[in-house]
């Protein structure tokens, strides 16, 4: 039986990630799909685990050459994609194939893959929310927490068009609510 391939999209601050680390930690067989990225690590990241951060002209020549399953440039000359060396060969492996992109690369992939992946949806439960937990983090600009919010609504009008959406209100119901989902997709 093929490997699958679990997409997890969201706004940012929907707690997506914590989710992600949370569902790694069962045992269903994954492998993380790490995404490649021109921005900058942020302090604890690591090169090839957290991210294949590229310089901007290395990325772009990755394009022309079609290395990527799905790539964006979210801000200006601020780019994100999914090599499809890494995830082919993950699935060679056996291990079923875990993203964590945003709402259009997640939907790229899924066209890609169709019924061979599960697009997942993680939903803040409300903008008010998500202003908070962005505020929180301490890690945005003024300029760049607006730039999020907008972003993360018009995001939210793409919910519709995942396999799953799980509405992150309580974090334990919605690992609990992921985990399962995952689980009757992948038998």
């Amino acid at each position: 039986m093929k490997a699958k391939l679990i997409i997890f999209s969201a706004p940012s601050g929907s707690g997506k990630t914590t989710i992600v680390k949370e569902v790694l930690k069962t045992d269903i067989p994954f492998a993380f799909s790490v995404s490649a990225t021109s921005r900058a690590p942020r302090e604890g990241e690591v090169h090839a685990k957290d991210y294949h951060f590229l310089s901007v002209n290395d990325f772009k020549e990755s394009i022309e050459k079609e290395h990527f399953l799905e790539w964006e440039e979210v801000y200006e000359n601020q780019f994100y994609g999914t090599l499809k060396s890494e995830v082919e060969q993950k699935r060679q492996q056996g291990y079923n194939v875990l993203f964590d992109v945003d709402v259009v690369g997640g939907l790229n992939i899924k066209k890609f893959y169709g019924d061979e992946a599960l697009a997942i949806f993680v939903m803040p439960p409300s903008i008010e929310e998500l202003k908070k937990r962005l505020k929180g983090r301490g890690t945005e600009t003024e300029e760049s927490f607006n730039k999020r919010i907008n972003k993360a609504e018009q995001e939210m009008e793409y919910a519709k068009d995942f396999d799953v959406v799980i509405v992150n209100d309580d974090l334990n119901t919605a690992v609990k609510e992921t985990i399962e989902a995952i689980t009757n997709f992948i038998k």
